[in-house]
């Protein structure tokens, strides 16, 4: 099943409240040209994986998303399980959304 924009929302938090403070941060801290919203961040993330085949892969859970800001934009890497062996695999940082 293809990830939505609430499933990478979850990932955020599951990593933690600091990188749900980062994604919130990078949107206000803009003020008075805030960034893309932290929702618009994880619909266009969950968007970017389902491209890349990871959405319908069976073999892999979504077990976290980190995130932390670099300048004026978010970096955001995953980390899913790879259910047959169960191992964690942590993806290359994604940088963007500025």
């Amino acid at each position: 099943m293809p990830f939505t924009r609430d499933d990478i929302r979850a990932a955020v938090e599951r990593a933690g409240d600091e990188h749900w403070k980062a994604l919130r941060d990078h949107h206000e801290d803009a003020y008075p040209n805030p960034k893309p919203t932290p929702g618009d961040v994880c619909k266009a993330e969950a968007e970017r994986l389902n491209a890349m085949g990871l959405g319908d892969a069976k073999d892999f859970d979504l077990v976290e998303t980190h995130v932390e800001r670099v300048a004026s934009e978010v970096r955001l890497s995953h980390v899913f399980t790879y259910k047959p062996l169960t191992l964690r695999l942590l993806t290359e940082p994604f940088q963007g959304y500025g």
